[in-house]
């Protein structure tokens, strides 16, 4: 058997995606990463950002050049200069905060996780159909170049029949961290744990059995959860996550006739490697980064999705998110994690 060639990314230069006017809605260090990446790597305009402080809002804007800077979430989906609202507020806001923006007929793009369990996400998906706007998770690895070349050797099944997907996510926070608050929904699963699990579900799809097990924090919150996956047909996964220490981040992808495996941190811009039976590599490299890197690979998607009419995003469609927060409704089920305001 041929050694396939290793393909080339298709994702395009985010420079050339048409501009959108950008409403911020949290002015957060994840809105902060994602203003400094599309300002300068891309055309999108951050419009505008709302806080329920305006001292916090006129501070972003200050550090940022954004024109407008509003003391509400509600005065922020009202603006009429912004096509479209990214909602970068704390994870148990996500679902109200969107519905806000489709209510006022913007577009949005939502944070990770786009909603506390699968019942929230399936609401934003309605009442995104049924206002006739885009709406989408921005789970910004889907939309990295690496990822592009990884969907297309799924899809020409170069790795034959996928039997096995492991991946992993540790990383170290100051006690002060959010989270460490059971009242944000704190604990690593949604926060940290939504890359493998997305990962795993986007590739083998909806687990049929699974295994999990637990450690609690002394904050209240969970600090570690590992998780085994049985899927239709055979195939496995296995997850951890946790917040105790920083990991690799690991991310191999096995397959009847190739294993790929990814450089750690998988989730963020880089390379992985290809591995044949008879001992053949195939390296694909692309050059290490962090949010700064590539978050706005997602903004120029997203763009080009709304200038051509389309309602969702192929590399995150909203049924896709749902089967994530699915999976991960099931873990904490079994764990008897509840969050706030569910």
């Amino acid at each position: 058997m041929a050694v396939p060639v290793m393909p080339a990314s298709r994702v395009p230069d985010s420079k050339d995606a048409p501009s959108l006017r950008w409403g911020i809605m949290g002015p957060g260090w994840i809105a902060e990463r994602f203003t400094e990446s599309v300002q300068a790597h891309s055309r999108q305009v951050i419009a505008a950002v709302g806080s329920r402080s305006v001292a916090r809002s006129k501070e972003f804007a200050g550090k940022f050049g954004v024109p407008a800077a509003y003391g509400s979430y509600e005065e922020l989906a009202a603006a009429p200069a912004i096509d479209i609202v990214y909602v970068a507020t704390p994870h148990n806001f996500h679902h109200s905060a969107a519905l806000l923006a489709l209510e006022a007929g913007k577009h949005v793009l939502i944070e990770k996780p786009i909603g506390l369990n699968a019942d929230q996400v399936r609401d934003i998906a309605a009442r995104a159909g049924s206002a006739g706007v885009f709406a989408a998770e921005a789970l910004w690895s889907f939309f990295l170049p690496k990822f592009d070349v990884i969907r297309q050797i799924l899809e020409a099944g170069t790795l034959g029949t996928v039997t096995t997907v492991l991946a992993e996510y540790g990383e170290y926070f100051d006690r002060s961290h959010r989270i460490f608050d059971p009242a944000l929904a704190g604990g690593p699963l949604l926060d940290l744990g939504t890359y493998p699990l997305a990962l795993i579900t986007e590739i083998l799809g909806s687990p049929e059995q699974m295994h999990v097990i637990g450690q609690q924090h002394e904050s209240g919150v969970n600090a570690q959860v590992s998780a085994i996956m049985h899927f239709p047909g055979g195939s496995q996964a296995v997850m951890n996550t946790q917040l105790h220490n920083f990991t690799p981040t690991a991310a191999t992808i096995v397959g009847s006739q190739a294993t790929l495996t990814m450089d750690g941190p998988f989730n963020m811009p880089g390379g992985f490697e290809l591995r044949f039976p008879d001992g053949t590599r195939r390296r694909y490299s692309e050059p290490a980064g962090g949010h700064f890197e590539g978050l706005h690979f997602e903004a120029a998607a997203v763009a080009r999705c709304i200038a051509a009419g389309q309602a969702e995003s192929p590399q995150r469609p909203l049924a896709a998110s749902i089967r994530t927060m699915e999976a991960a409704d099931e873990i904490r089920r079994r764990l008897g994690i509840s969050f706030p305001g569910e």
